[in-house]
C-alpha cells in the first residue's frame, strides 16, 4: 500500500520510537511505537486540543503530570473473565493503578480550564471498594494477608506454633549429638526441617534422609522424633494454601464482574498518557501549536524556520551538524513546486521535513516551527523518494520509480476523460500532499522532462499540494505559463563550493555543474567545450539567476538590519514606558501619602477642636474662658491651616498691543482697548473679542495689574429692595454643555450669566465628572455667582447644577 510505502520512506517509525521514550507506562510507550493517523480532520483537532491542554498542565504543576502505580493489567482482566485465579502480585498491580489512575483524574478535576481532559476522565470509574479490598488482603509483596479472614488468621497462628516446636526438637537434638552433626545449623529441604548429620554417624540420629551434600560426606536427615509434627505441619501448610486460593479466587471474581470499567480505564490512561507524550516531545522539540487553514478562505501555508524532527533527534544525541530551518510560504492557488538545485543541496530533506510536519500535525503533535505555524490537513500524504531497485524483478530506477508513481496516481483516483478541464482543476478531487523527488529521472532526458511536464500537470488538476525536486530545466519554465506552479531552489555557495541549504523561493536553481568541476581542477579547455555545448542562452539564463540571487541576498541583508533596529526600537520602548510606569507608580505613592498626612492632620485638628469645645461645656463659662476658647482655636488655626501661595508681583498695567494672561481660562489674549476707569479692557481672544476685567488678567511674567482709583460717588438714596422673583426654568435660562471641553463650556458659561437676570439651570450630565468638576470650579471664583447648588431631582439632579447669578 503506497501509503504504508510513504511512511517508511519518510521514516516515520524512527520518530514514533523517540516519541515511545516520552511515555510514562508502558501501554503508553505501545501505543506511541504504533500510533495511528486519523482519518478525519475533527479527529486530529482532537487530538490536538489534548495536547494542548496537557502541555498547559504540565507548564503549571510541579512535578509533572504522574502516572505512578499505573500498570499493563490487561492480561490480569483477560484471565479474570476466563474464571482464571490472579496471583497477588497480579491483585496488587489493579489496586495501584486504580490509586494511580484517581490520582490523576483528581489532579485534572481541580484544573478549571481543561474541557478536553475533564471529560476525558468524567467517565472513570476507579472502584475504591476493590482498591481497598485488594489492599486488605494482599500486602506490599504480593502476599496475602493474615488479616484477608479468620480462617486464615487461626491456620497461620497453628503454623508458627508447630514450626516452633519443631525447632525447639531440634535445637535440643544439635545439643545432645553435637559430635553427631556437621555443623550447628537447621535447614529445610522441600517443606521438611532437616539437620546436616556425619554420614559416619548416621545411626546416632536415626531418622529419614531428604537430602545428601555433594561430597557424601554430610546427610540431611529429619530425625523420626520430629516426623509427626512434620506431617502435621505439612498439612496446615496445605490448608493454608486452600485457604489462600479461596481469598484471592473471591477477589478475582470481584476484578472479573467490572472487567468493562477496568478496560474502559486502561484505555482512558493510555490516551491521557500518550497526550502527554506528545506535549512532552512537543516541548523537547521546542515545536509549536499548528493550526488547520482553510482552503474555502484562500488561506496559505506558513512554516516558518521549519526544522526536520529527526535531525533536530540526531542532533540531540548524536552530537551532528545543526539542523539549518527552511521556510515554506505557500500561496493558496499554488498546486505544485518544483525545487531545483545541486545535489546534496537539501532538496529532499526539504520533501521529508514537510511530510513529517503534515503528519505529525495529524496525529497530534506540535510542528517544530516558528509561530504561527498553518498548514492544511491533508487526507493523504503520498511520497516517490529513493530509488526502488530490484536485481529479482529486474527493476531500474526508473521502473521502480514509475511504479510507485503508478500507485500515487491510483491512490488519488482518477477523473473521466474529458472532465478535468481549467474550472475543476481549480479544485482537486484529493486533498493530498504528493512528494516527488527527482522526478522524471533515470531515462533519457528530454523523455524524462516531458513525461515530468506531464505528470505534474496532471498532480496540478488531481492533488492539492506537489512538491518535487528536479535538475529539469524546462520544469523552471511552468511557473510562466500556469499561475499555479511555484519555483524554488536550494542555494549553492559557489566559494566555498558547498551548498547553505537554504529554501529560495520564487527563484529557479542554476546549473553549477561546470563551476564545480572547474573548480576541482578539471581542465579549463573541457570546461571551456562543455559550455560551447550548451550555448549561449543557458549561459545568459544562470547570469540572470545570479543576478537575482545577488539581489535577494542584498535585501536579506537590509531584512535583517531593518529586523535588528526594530528589535532596538522595542527595547528602548519597552525601557521608557517601563520608566514612565515606575515614575507614575512613584507619583501615586506621594500622592497617597500626602492624603494620608492632610487626613491625619485634620483629625488631629479636629480632636484639637473637640477638647476645647469640652472644656467650654464643663461648668459655666465665663467671658474668660470664651476668650481662651477663641485663642486656643486660633492657635489650631495658624497650626493647620497651608501655608498660603506667594502672591504674584503687582505693578503691572497693561497697554494696547500687550500680550496678556486670562486666568480664568489660562489662555494668552492681546489688548484691544486700554483700562478704563472702572478697570475693564477689551482683549482678542483667538478669533473672539470680550471684556475683561483688570483684576482677571496679568502678564506673562505672572504680575497682577494695578487697581485703577476710582473716584467714590455719592450715596444713593436707599430703597427697599424688592422682593426676588420667582425662579422658573426656560429654554433661556437654561445651557447645555454637555459633550463640551472645559474651556469651550467655561466660554458658553460666561455669555450666559453675562446674560442671565436670576438663576441659569447648567446642564453638565455625569459622565466621569470632569465637566461638572470645572463648571463648579469657574462658578466658584466668578463674581456675578452668590451661589450655586444641584437642581432638583425632576430638573435632573446632579446632572444639572442652578447658579443665583447676582
Amino acid at each position: 500500500m503506497i501509503q504504508a510505502e510513504t511512511l517508511e520512506l519518510l521514516e516515520w517509525n524512527r520518530l514514533c520510537q523517540h516519541l515511545a521514550t516520552f511515555a510514562a507506562t508502558k501501554l503508553g510507550a505501545i501505543a506511541s511505537r504504533q500510533l495511528k493517523i486519523p482519518d478525519s480532520q475533527a479527529e486530529s483537532t482532537q487530538l490536538l486540543e489534548q495536547t494542548k491542554e496537557v502541555y498547559q498542565l504540565e507548564s503549571r504543576l510541579s512535578p509533572s503530570l504522574s502516572f505512578e502505580g499505573i500498570q499493563d493489567i490487561g492480561d490480569s482482566l483477560e484471565r479474570a473473565e476466563l474464571q482464571g485465579i490472579l496471583a497477588g502480585d497480579e491483585l496488587l498491580a489493579i489496586a495501584t493503578t486504580l490509586a494511580g489512575s484517581r490520582n490523576l483524574r483528581r489532579i485534572i478535576d481541580n484544573q478549571e480550564d481543561l474541557p478536553i481532559l475533564t471529560e476525558l476522565v468524567a467517565d472513570l470509574r476507579t472502584y475504591p471498594e476493590l482498591e481497598q479490598e485488594i489492599h486488605r488482603c494482599i500486602d506490599e509483596r504480593g502476599q496475602v494477608t493474615d488479616r484477608a479472614s479468620q480462617k486464615l488468621g487461626e491456620i497461620r497462628t497453628d503454623l508458627r506454633r508447630l514450626r516452633s516446636q519443631i525447632t525447639q526438637k531440634l535445637q535440643n537434638i544439635l545439643q545432645a549429638k553435637s559430635s553427631a552433626v556437621q555443623e550447628q545449623l537447621i535447614t529445610q529441604r522441600g517443606d521438611r526441617y532437616v539437620i546436616p548429620v556425619k554420614a559416619t554417624h548416621k545411626d546416632v540420629i536415626p531418622g529419614i534422609v531428604h537430602d545428601t551434600s555433594t561430597s557424601g560426606a554430610t546427610l540431611y536427615v529429619e530425625p523420626n522424633s520430629i516426623v509427626p509434627v512434620g506431617n502435621q505441619l505439612r498439612q496446615a501448610i496445605r490448608r493454608e494454601q486452600t485457604e489462600e486460593e479461596v481469598i484471592r479466587r473471591a477477589l478475582t471474581e470481584q476484578v472479573a464482574a467490572v472487567k468493562p470499567d477496568l478496560e474502559r480505564l486502561l484505555a482512558i490512561v493510555t490516551t491521557l498518557d500518550l497526550a502527554t507524550a506528545r506535549a512532552r516531545y512537543s516541548f523537547w522539540l521546542g515545536a509549536n501549536p499548528p493550526r488547520f487553514i482553510s482552503w474555502e478562505q484562500q488561506e496559505s501555508i506558513t512554516l516558518r524556520q521549519l526544522r526536520h524532527p529527526l535531525l533536530v533527534w540526531q542532533h540531540q544525541h548524536e552530537q551532528s551538524s545543526p539542523v539549518v530551518p527552511v521556510d515554506l510560504l505557500i500561496n493558496p492557488i499554488i498546486r505544485v513546486v518544483t525545487i531545483t538545485g545541486p545535489n546534496t543541496g537539501g532538496k529532499t530533506v526539504t520533501l521529508k521535513t514537510l511530510a513529517l510536519a503534515a503528519l505529525m500535525a495529524k496525529v497530534g503533535l506540535f510542528i517544530p516551527a516558528r509561530e504561527p505555524v498553518e498548514i492544511p490537513w491533508f487526507d493523504q500524504v503520498l511520497a516517490d523518494i529513493g530509488d526502488e531497485q530490484s536485481l529479482q524483478q529486474s527493476l531500474s530506477t526508473f521502473s521502480g520509480h514509475i511504479r510507485r508513481i503508478s500507485r500515487i496516481l491510483d491512490a488519488l483516483g482518477s477523473v473521466e476523460p474529458g472532465t478535468a478541464d481549467k474550472e475543476e482543476s481549480s479544485m482537486p478531487h484529493a486533498q493530498s500532499l504528493v512528494l516527488l523527488d527527482e522526478v522524471g529521472a533515470g531515462t533519457d532526458p528530454a523523455e524524462g522532462s516531458a513525461l515530468a511536464i506531464a505528470l505534474l500537470q496532471h498532480l496540478a488538476n488531481h492533488a492539492r499540494l506537489t512538491v518535487a525536486t528536479t535538475h529539469f530545466g524546462e520544469l523552471k519554465a511552468l511557473k510562466y505559463e500556469d499561475e499555479r506552479f511555484e519555483n524554488a531552489s536550494v542555494e549553492f555557495d559557489e566559494s566555498t563550493l558547498s551548498p547553505t541549504y537554504r529554501l529560495l523561493w520564487g527563484i529557479p536553481g542554476r546549473s553549477n555543474a561546470l563551476t564545480i568541476a572547474r573548480r576541482l581542477g578539471l581542465k579549463l579547455e573541457v570546461v571551456e567545450q562543455a559550455k560551447t555545448h550548451l550555448g549561449g542562452a543557458t549561459d545568459e539564463v544562470n547570469q540572470v539567476i545570479a543576478g537575482l540571487e545577488a539581489q535577494r541576498r542584498r535585501q536579506e541583508t537590509k531584512a535583517a538590519e531593518a529586523q535588528k533596529l526594530l528589535q532596538q526600537a522595542e527595547r528602548l520602548y519597552k525601557e521608557v514606558s517601563s520608566k514612565a510606569a515606575n515614575l507614575e507608580e512613584r507619583e501615586r505613592t506621594l500622592k497617597a501619602s500626602q492624603e494620608a498626612a492632610v487626613q491625619q492632620a485634620i483629625a488631629q485638628a479636629k480632636g484639637e477642636i473637640a477638647q476645647v469645645i469640652r472644656r467650654l461645656q464643663q461648668g459655666t463659662p465665663t467671658a474668660q474662658d470664651a476668650q481662651q476658647a477663641t485663642n486656643a482655636l486660633n492657635q489650631i488655626a495658624q497650626k493647620f491651616q497651608p501655608a498660603a501661595p506667594a502672591k504674584p508681583k503687582a505693578g503691572f498695567m497693561p497697554k494696547v498691543g500687550d500680550r496678556i494672561r486670562l486666568s480664568q481660562f489660562g489662555q494668552t489674549a492681546e489688548v484691544l482697548v486700554a483700562p478704563d476707569e472702572d478697570g475693564e479692557l477689551t482683549v482678542r481672544f483667538g478669533i473672539m473679542k470680550m471684556t475683561v476685567k483688570l483684576e482677571d488678567v496679568e502678564s506673562l511674567d505672572g504680575q497682577k495689574a494695578e487697581a485703577t482709583v476710582k473716584s467714590k460717588p455719592a450715596p444713593a438714596p436707599v430703597t427697599p429692595a424688592a422682593p426676588p422673583a420667582l425662579a422658573i426654568r426656560t429654554s433661556k435660562n437654561t445651557v447645555d454643555l454637555r459633550g463640551k471641553r472645559v474651556p469651550d463650556a467655561e466660554l458658553l458659561l460666561d455669555k450666559a450669566i453675562s446674560e442671565a437676570i436670576g438663576p441659569i439651570w447648567i446642564i453638565h450630565g455625569h459622565g466621569t465628572g470632569k465637566l461638572r468638576q470645572g463648571v463648579h470650579t469657574y462658578l466658584q471664583q466668578h463674581p456675578r455667582v452668590s451661589k450655586y447648588e444641584a437642581a432638583e431631582q425632576v430638573d435632573g439632579g446632579s446632572g444639572v447644577t442652578v447658579a443665583y447669578v447676582e
